[in-house]
């Protein structure tokens, strides 16, 4: 019993220790927000407290020396100190959801409940910044891959068909930069197309005069909310609401959320070429110090396969899912795509192709 005792002690303090590093990165986290997302932050820092107070009255006198927190708690803690960034968010919301309380007796149902909520408060707070990240994050991202697979592809292709080094650079280089031009003009266009898209959907603010000479009971302007996927009934309700103040809403008209992130063309672009051009430029650098023949396919090879496992698990970090399997993912279809290439690269030198 003595040593039961004992190690639900040390989980206690354990506990304790991890619910006062939460409820600081909270606060660090907080103040580095504004407004409603500052309240929101503190909110947690005081439910944590709520829950470092549970600890504190079942360990009574058998409190001790502080015990430091988990690693990952004093990391994230370290990192919102210094960013405060999107980062941060999203790895505390992955924290809470891997809560202990759910099957420890001495917790709480309450306690229980409140880390899962508290996840998708974060889930809430992040997606906030996704919002704001996700044009120019699918920019970069899209760029960087493509950069390190399709020049990846293209270096191991020609280069298994046996030409020179200087050959296998130059085409490297002349896939960079044509990868990289098309990729900015292809995101500037894609952008700047789902843009007019968007603001072709609202209605015309012109629409605001007609309002007053409109027949009340005819009620034509409730066909253009019947039209936007509004029902009878909703549409009747809101287009009386509407003439009633005579103002029309044109964000509710037309179903369309002023916060989707579309970003802009030229942040879209400029973040493509560049991060495609980054990411290029690793399969040629073995070739461009001098390397050659298999060394400079290994070389090439592992340089891009680091590279991709770090896009890939950045990309499942910031998407909330397991950073471990998108790079797994990431690195097999980037090297399946290499390996193709090198494999019919293979095929044309051996037939002199």
């Amino acid at each position: 019993m003595a040593a039961e005792r004992d190690r639900r002690i040390r989980r206690w303090r354990q506990y304790l220790a991890d619910e006062r590093a939460e409820a600081q990165l909270y606060r660090e986290l907080a103040d580095r927000s504004t407004g409603e997302q500052r309240a929101v932050l503190q909110g947690l820092a005081d439910a944590e407290g709520r829950h470092e107070a549970h600890w504190l009255a079942l360990l009574g006198d058998n409190t001790g020396v502080p015990r430091r927190s988990d690693l990952r708690t004093r990391l994230l803690v370290a990192l919102a100190r210094r960013f405060g960034s999107l980062f941060v968010l999203v790895l505390a919301q992955r924290a809470e959801g891997r809560s202990p309380y759910g099957r420890d007796e001495d917790a709480t149902e309450t306690m229980a409940a409140d880390e899962r909520i508290h996840g998708e408060v974060l889930r809430g707070l992040a997606a906030r910044g996704r919002t704001q990240l996700a044009g120019t994050f699918r920019a970069a991202v899209f760029g960087a891959n493509d950069g390190l697979v399709s020049n990846l592809a293209l270096v191991l292709g020609i280069g298994a068909t046996g030409v020179d080094r200087m050959t296998v650079l130059f085409t490297g280089v002349a896939g960079l930069l044509a990868g990289a031009l098309s990729m900015g003009a292809g995101e500037y266009v894609s952008v700047r197309s789902q843009r007019e898209l968007l603001e072709a959907s609202r209605p015309d603010p012109a629409s605001q005069a007609a309002l007053p000479h409109l027949d009340v009971d005819a009620n034509e302007l409730a066909l253009v909310y019947r039209a936007r996927g509004m029902n009878e009934e909703e549409a009747t309700a809101h287009a009386a609401q509407v003439l009633a103040t005579l103002h029309l809403d044109n964000d509710e008209a037309a179903g369309v959320d002023e916060n989707e992130a579309v970003g802009s063309p030229w942040q879209a672009a400029i973040s493509s070429f560049l991060f495609f051009a980054s990411g290029a430029l690793i399969p040629v650098l073995p070739y461009l110090f001098g390397a050659s023949d298999v060394a400079a396919v290994v070389i090439a090879a592992a340089a891009v396969g680091v590279a991709l496992l770090v896009t890939g698990a950045v990309v499942g970090i910031l998407s909330g899912a397991s950073p471990l399997k998108r790079a797994l993912r990431q690195l097999a279809i980037g090297f399946g795509a290499a390996l193709v290439t090198y494999l019919l690269g293979l095929l044309f030198g051996a037939v002199g192709v």
